[in-house]
This record gives C-alpha cells, sequence and structure tokens, in this order.
C-alpha cells in the first residue's frame, strides 16, 4: 500500500502565505516525479506545479514567481511554498506522485487533498 497525506491548508487573507506538505509512505522502493494540483468549484482539475527527482521543476502561469515546489527525497516528501496568495488561489490542493513499489510496480498516487482558502 502507498499513501499521499496532504497538510497545512486552511483560511488565508489575500497576500498572506501557507505552505503545503505531502509525505508518501508505504511499501516505496522509489519515488519519481512529484506534484500539486488544484481543483476550485465548478473548474477542473489544473496542474499548479511539478518537481523531477533531480529538482527541475514547472510551474503554470498564474503561480509563477509567487508558489515555489520543493522536496525531500529522504523523506519522501514534497512541499509548496505559497506567497502572495490571491482569491483565485482557493481550491482543493491535491498532491500526485509516480512511484515505483517495492517488487517493481509503478504507478501515479494522489493524495486526498487539503483545502485552502483565500479571503478577507
Amino acid at each position: 500500500q502507498v499513501q499521499l497525506v496532504e497538510s497545512g491548508g486552511g483560511l488565508v487573507q489575500p497576500g498572506g502565505s501557507l505552505r503545503l506538505s505531502c509525505v508518501a509512505s508505504g511499501s516505496i522502493f522509489r519515488v519519481y516525479d512529484m506534484g500539486w494540483y488544484r481543483q476550485a468549484p465548478g473548474k477542473q482539475r489544473e496542474l499548479v506545479a511539478s518537481i523531477t527527482s533531480n529538482d527541475t521543476t514547472k510551474y503554470t502561469d498564474s503561480v509563477k514567481g509567487r508558489f515555489t515546489i520543493y522536496r525531500n527525497n529522504a523523506e519522501n516528501t514534497v512541499y509548496l511554498q505559497m506567497n502572495s496568495l490571491k482569491p483565485d488561489d482557493t481550491a482543493v490542493y491535491y498532491c500526485n506522485a509516480d512511484i515505483i513499489r517495492l517488487y517493481g510496480q509503478q504507478d501515479w498516487y494522489w493524495g486526498k487533498g487539503t483545502q485552502v482558502t483565500v479571503s478577507s
């Protein structure tokens, strides 16, 4: 079994900051790409940021310069530092990871999500 568990969401005022964390646990051999997606009410889930196992990062245009994705490979953890938050960033944020399990099976896994609400 493999689990991704997110934490760090909450309510923040516009201009504020939050840091999301996602820990992968279970029968893991190796974690490759990791990423953060978000889904706002009535909208499709979108990729926010991704990071490869050698720390190459990508961001959607709307968060460039405000969000930073980074990871700790020893702890199978990925983070999303979110600064200068805007009401449009309000969404459920999901963690996603490409994982090879013990005994070789490789799959993409999702966390259950953490709510981020930006409002005054």
